[in-house]
C-alpha cells in the first residue's frame, strides 16, 4: 500500500499511542483512532489498520498482567459482546465510507461524552452497583461490540463497566487486557472478510511494531509519575475536537 509521509508519522504516532493505552493511559485510545480516521482516505481501511496494532498492544498488556485477571466477568460479558461485533459487521458492508466517516466521529464524540458523564456525574455507589444486574452487561456488551467492530473504539465504554464492577486497580487491569485480546482476535476474520485486513495493511502493521512496543514500556512509566485525571480530561477533549472534524 502507497502511504504518504503525514500518513506515516500519524502512523507511528498513532502506534505508540496504542502501546501507551494497554498498559498505562486508557484514555488513549479514542484519540488515537479518530487521527487514523482522519487522515487515511478511507474510514474503513484505517480501522484495518488500527485492528493488528491493537492487537500487539494486547498480547504486550496480557503477558505483563494476565494472572490478575477475573474470568467471571469475561464469561458474562463476552457473549453479548460477540453479538454487537456481528451486528457490526454487516452493518459496515453496508454502508458509504462517508458514511462510516460520519458514524466513528459520532461515536468518539459519544464516548467522550459518556466518559465526562460517568466520572462526574454517574459514579456513585448505587449506580455502581446496579452495573451487576444482567441486563446492563448485556446492553453494553453489544453496544461496545458494535462499536468496536466499526470504530475500534470500545475502551472508554467497557472501561466504565469493568470500573463499575468495582475491581481493584490489578484485576482490573488485567482482566481488561484478556477481555480487549479475546475480543479482538474475534474481530479479525470479519475484518478480513470486509477487505480491511490484507496483505499489504500487515506488513505496514508489521512496520510499526516497535512504535506500539515503546508506547507499552512509556505507558507503565508514566503511569505512576503523571496526574491521569488531567491526562484523560486532555485526551478526552482531544478525541471530542478529532471527532467534531470527521463529522465536519
Amino acid at each position: 500500500m502507497n502511504v504518504e509521509p503525514l500518513q506515516w508519522v500519524i502512523g507511528v504516532l498513532g502506534a505508540f499511542m496504542v502501546g501507551v493505552s494497554k498498559t498505562g493511559i486508557a484514555g488513549v485510545s479514542a484519540l488515537f483512532v479518530a487521527l487514523f480516521v482522519h487522515v487515511f482516505p478511507s474510514s474503513k481501511q484505517a480501522s484495518g489498520l488500527v485492528l493488528p496494532l491493537l492487537l500487539f498492544g494486547d498480547c504486550i498488556a496480557v503477558l505483563a498482567y494476565r494472572r490478575h485477571a477475573q474470568w467471571r466477568y469475561l464469561r458474562k460479558l463476552f457473549p453479548w459482546t460477540a453479538v454487537g461485533v456481528v451486528l457490526g459487521y454487516f452493518a459496515l458492508g453496508h454502508i458509504s465510507d462517508r458514511s462510516a466517516r460520519y458514524l466513528i466521529g459520532g461515536i468518539i464524540i459519544s464516548l467522550a461524552a459518556l466518559s465526562y458523564w460517568w466520572k462526574y456525574g454517574a459514579a456513585k455507589a448505587q449506580d455502581r452497583a446496579a452495573a451487576a444486574h444482567w441486563s446492563l452487561a448485556a446492553s453494553i456488551g453489544i453496544v461496545a461490540g458494535f462499536i468496536t467492530l466499526v470504530a475500534n473504539a470500545a475502551g472508554p465504554l467497557l472501561a466504565i463497566y469493568f470500573v463499575a464492577m468495582r475491581l481493584p486497580k490489578m484485576e482490573y487491569v488485567g482482566t481488561i487486557a484478556v477481555f480487549f485480546l479475546v475480543l479482538n482476535l474475534f474481530k479479525v476474520p470479519f475484518m478480513v472478510n470486509l477487505g480491511l485486513i490484507t496483505t499489504q495493511s500487515f506488513e505496514f502493521n508489521l512496520l510499526l511494531a516497535p512504535a506500539v512496543l515503546l508506547g507499552a514500556i512509556t505507558g507503565r512509566w508514566l503511569l505512576t509519575r503523571i496526574n491521569q485525571s488531567l491526562f484523560e480530561q486532555l485526551v478526552l477533549g482531544l478525541s471530542a475536537v478529532a471527532g467534531l472534524l470527521l463529522i465536519l
